[in-house]
């Protein structure tokens, strides 16, 4: 297969994300990490429940995370998907969709916006920094090849 040309692809070329896929995956992620919350929580607050408390006094907590971490996943595709366009924005978008859901959850249209704003602006910073999808910048065997020198042959002496 040495004969056959390497197939490339256009520089701008965008692969559709799963939307519900990738929710899905990160709403049960988000979902176990909720079940570690709720289980803190009702070690560290008295009650009469005993450890059924994780799932009837704050098993409202894991419900939450599964929903921000769904939601967010779910709007950054769906954005990314819709722009063919995989950036910080979408990450942006689906930070400020989690934080007014946040936001709702606490009654307040101000906290919900407030949640949007600073919850987007967090996230899509911190992806155009490159270190939340890890893909912006020059792979490491990029950068090894880019540091060291090409091999020069060694002059024959004799």
């Amino acid at each position: 297969m040495a004969d056959s040309p390497e197939v490339e692809t256009p520089p701008n070329f965008y692969e559709p994300k799963p939307t519900l896929a990738n929710a899905s995956r990160l709403g049960l992620q988000s979902a176990a990490v909720g079940a570690f919350v709720s289980a803190l929580q009702n070690a560290m607050g008295t009650h009469s429940r005993g450890a059924m408390g994780f799932l009837t006094r704050t098993g409202g907590t894991i419900g939450f995370f599964a929903a921000m971490g769904f939601t967010f996943a779910f709007t950054e595709s769906l954005v990314a998907n819709e722009r063919q366009k995989s950036d910080p924005i979408s990450s942006a978008t689906g930070a400020c969709a989690a934080g007014f859901l946040a936001g709702v959850r606490t009654r307040s249209l101000p906290t919900a916006v407030g949640s949007c704003v600073v919850l987007g602006a967090a996230v899509g910073a911190f992806d155009f920094a490159g270190t939340l999808s890890g893909a912006h910048g020059p792979s490491l065997e990029e950068k090894r090849k880019k540091f060291f020198k090409p091999g020069t042959p060694i002059p024959d002496l004799s």
